[in-house]
């Protein structure tokens, strides 16, 4: 026994003692292959799964270096079936392996024949594979390299991806070198994801992600397909792209509903991709109108659900996906681990922080109290419309407009869900309004006002998760969320991370109602942000309201 700030659990769980002098070492420790379940006030509760253990194993780290971390950190001996448990898991990866035959094109091999008859009698399996050639080796139908991967994830054996790339049409890319440096940990991300083929880079928001698409495009020098979020992150991303590198405006096509350029960088939008015209998907032929060489999905833990689909068929090109953040709340982790690729790289948020590349952030949740009133309508509401009444009381209004006023000298963002929430509040602060019925245009206008300061404040609905560059926002104020979306929150506390030319801080406030299904949904969307070492501290809304 020591005094270690870890208790390993036989169930798979990790509960940290946060209170305990090693915990923010032992925390850094563990998110390479643990994932925060629970983040209350004195213990936080991880869990082991074959995700996170495969990611780890893809990323670097192997069984020996899991175990040490644990033997490292724990208070009591970690149970023996345990650390059996982790060699086994982690040593399934890579087991089977998906190479390049000169004569048969796509092979499954393995050199434990076992495993090999075992995934080969899955009724899902079976269909996509041909002849066997040997003891460890079978033929792989062609096109059916992303849909094997996907199978043989879901039966407990990832497949390791040997099996090359096309090199795509060539097109000369470079970063500049004028006026700026690429940082350390961006060249190092960006060569983590080359040497691995395809895979996953995980980077908080405000760290530069468009920087590491822009030196994995130098690597590969061949046309590239950018998929984003929206059409503002489409310009962003270009405009990004014509500062960094050595393209020129002719080289760079925008491919969402107002444009449809394909050049050898197109930026296409996901929801252009996901659009139907009677029953199929009217653009889906981008994916093969250029022989690319390089696919790059930006916020890849958003790809919506036809985009995988699109994936599977296109594993021949390497693929990239940016994020900050795995957690996906469809649970469709493994679709990203298999068809765009493990992760290859991520650093911990506060690391970039101390770096001085993000901004520090103070993170409060003001816990505003129903009126009687309130309280009754809330308790006698239908289950499906608790979240929307509580998240929308007429308490929070008053607390996010005196939050504002308090900092009438800083750039605000008031973001929420629902629009007649935020309607109210951008006609009580008379301030404007971004949703998603604002036209593109105006957006890119408002942005820019606010961008130079020339606008102070701004109510933005979820239009505003992503991808929108605000150098210059200090403050957030959350008045309601997705419900229990960890994503969203990490997204959002990332508005104000981008460092700022003074210096300062940033603050995210989240405005909760005490006593009911907020204050669940706000401790499951604060998990994320907690396993990256952003503790929440909680005030009383009169706090705020007598400070005025």
């Amino acid at each position: 026994m020591s005094d270690g700030p870890l208790i390993v659990q036989s169930d798979k769980t990790l509960l940290l003692d946060i209170d305990h002098i090693l915990s923010d070492e032992c925390r850094r420790a563990i998110a390479a292959f643990a994932e925060l379940e629970k983040s209350p006030e004195h213990i936080h509760t991880y869990r082991l799964t074959p995700l996170g253990l495969w990611n780890a194993r893809a990323a670097g780290h192997d069984a020996e270096q899991v175990i040490d971390v644990l033997l490292k950190y724990s208070r009591f001996a970690v149970p023996h079936s345990l650390l059996v448990d982790i060699a086994e898991t982690m040593s399934r990866y890579g087991r089977l392996r998906l190479e390049a035959h000169p004569v048969h094109g796509l092979i499954l091999v393995s050199n434990d024949p076992a495993v090999l008859k075992e995934v080969t009698r899955g009724k899902k399996v079976a269909p996509m594979l041909g002849l066997q050639l040997d003891a460890e080796t079978i033929v792989v139908h062609p096109g059916q390299r992303g849909f094997l991967k996907q199978a043989l994830l879901k039966l407990g054996w990832p497949a390791e991806d040997f099996a090359g790339y096309v090199d795509g049409e060539h097109h000369e890319i470079a970063l500049r070198q004028d006026g700026w440096q690429i940082r350390k940990y961006q060249e190092l991300a960006a060569e983590g994801f080359w040497h691995g083929g395809s895979g996953v880079v995980v980077l908080p928001c405000g760290a530069g992600k468009t920087i590491v698409g822009a030196a994995a495009m130098a690597h590969a020098k061949a046309t590239t397909l950018i998929l984003v979020t929206n059409t503002v992150a489409a310009r962003q991303w270009r405009e990004e792209l014509l500062r960094r590198t050595d393209l020129n405006e002719d080289d760079i096509g925008e491919y969402s509903g107002s444009k449809k350029e394909i050049r050898p960088v197109t930026i296409a939008t996901y929801q252009v991709m996901t659009t139907k015209k009677q029953g199929l998907y009217a653009h889906l032929d981008l994916f093969d109108a250029i022989d690319w060489g390089l696919i790059i999905y930006d916020e890849v833990h958003l790809l919506p659900a036809p985009i995988f689909r699109f994936t599977a068929d296109i594993q021949s090109r390497r693929r990239l996906g940016l994020t900050a953040t795995l957690v996906r709340e469809d649970g469709m982790e493994g679709e990203v681990f298999s068809l765009i690729g493990p992760k290859r790289f991520d650093v911990p948020w506060k690391e970039i922080e101390a770096q001085g590349y993000i901004a520090p952030a103070d993170c409060v949740e003001v816990r505003v109290t129903l009126t009687d009133a309130e309280r009754l309508n809330y308790a006698t509401a239908e289950q499906e419309d608790r979240y929307k009444f509580c998240a929308t009381t007429q308490t929070k209004k008053a607390v996010a407009i005196a939050l504002a006023k308090q900092h009438a000298d800083d750039q605000v963002l008031v973001i929420g869900q629902y629009l007649e929430q935020l309607d109210e509040l951008s006609a009580a602060l008379g301030v404007p309004i971004i949703k998603g019925a604002t036209p593109i245009k105006e957006r890119e206008i408002l942005f820019a006002k606010f961008r130079t300061g020339e606008i102070k404040c701004l109510v933005v609905s979820k239009v505003a998760n992503f991808s929108i560059d605000l150098p210059e926002a200090s403050i957030a104020i959350q008045v309601s969320g997705t419900f229990g979306s960890r994503q969203e929150e990490a997204q959002r506390l990332g508005r104000i991370l981008r460092p700022k030319a003074d210096g300062r801080g940033a603050r995210f406030y989240s405005l909760v109602a005490r006593d009911t299904i907020d204050q669940d949904f706000a401790q499951n969307r604060q998990r994320f942000l907690a396993e990256q070492g952003y503790a929440y501290r909680i005030i009383d809304a009169d706090e705020v309201l007598n400070k005025n």
